[in-house]
């Protein structure tokens, strides 16, 4: 957990240094963008971790897997937020995750320009700028904040009508999610973030982070991975009923 924070730390201070300056945008093959700051990010995250965890597995958004294949996994997001960084909203961060045969055990969400740090680990707590972190106990929606990234869905269409009835039903729904949204489910500042779609490396540190503040991390489906290419995170009061609108019934 406290490795996954350095890191965190080390790879975002460096993100940070590109902040509302000028950069060239790139398009790569999925359709996402990538920056100067993005490469420059993870490289430094990928050496700081071949130098202290040798010949553990590196999973990155811009470099791909290394040639290791230890049970451990590191998971590097540079820049969560890529168009959001772009644009000179500080709503970013450099997110690092890590799973030991599989299963995430830790993680760590650095949001440098906000000077906010989240970590976690399983069994070890939530913690946010060094303060225990816990979910909210709103139970009631209309009562809640629901977030995302992206209210459109593009990348997930089939999931927008859901979105919209949980937006209607919510006291306030918000965007510019991304991982910031999950951030704010941590620390009990919003009750309901979810994306239709998104990697591994996006909801990896997440899923200790929820879990260690007391509320639920799943899938669209509702199985409880942040493997399964979107993710729905909730305050524990909310789950059930977040999930009867959001999951599709015939799962």
């Amino acid at each position: 957990m406290e490795a996954a924070a350095e890191v965190a730390r080390l790879a975002g201070d460096v993100a940070n240094q590109f902040f509302q300056r000028a950069l060239d945008l790139e398009t790569k093959g999925d359709g996402s963008p990538v920056t100067a700051a993005d490469r420059a990010a993870e490289t430094a995250a990928r050496e700081w971790l071949s130098r202290r965890f040798s010949g553990d597995r590196i999973v990155g958004e811009e470099f791909g897997e290394n040639a290791e294949s230890s049970n451990r996994t590191w998971f590097v997001d540079p820049i969560d937020g890529t168009r959001t960084f772009v644009r000179g909203v500080p709503l970013w961060g450099t997110l690092i995750g890590v799973a030991v045969d599989g299963s995430v055990v830790a993680g760590a969400a650095y949001f440098p320009a906000l000077g906010e740090m989240l970590h976690a680990g399983i069994g070890a707590g939530c913690w946010w700028n060094g303060t225990r972190a816990r979910v909210s106990t709103i139970a009631a929606l209309e009562d809640a904040a629901v977030v995302t990234t992206d209210d459109q869905f593009r990348a997930a269409p089939d999931r927008l009508e859901r979105w919209r009835e949980l937006a209607r039903r919510a006291s306030i729904s918000r965007t510019w999610g991304d991982c910031y949204g999950y951030l704010l489910v941590a620390t009990g500042r919003a009750e309901v973030m979810t994306d239709g779609r998104l990697a591994g490396w996006d909801a990896a540190p997440f899923f200790p982070a929820i879990t260690e503040a007391g509320g639920v991390l799943t899938d669209w489906d509702g199985r409880p991975t942040p493997f399964g290419g979107s993710a729905i995170a909730t305050n524990a009061a909310l789950a059930t009923t977040v999930r009867d609108i959001l999951v599709s019934p015939t799962r």
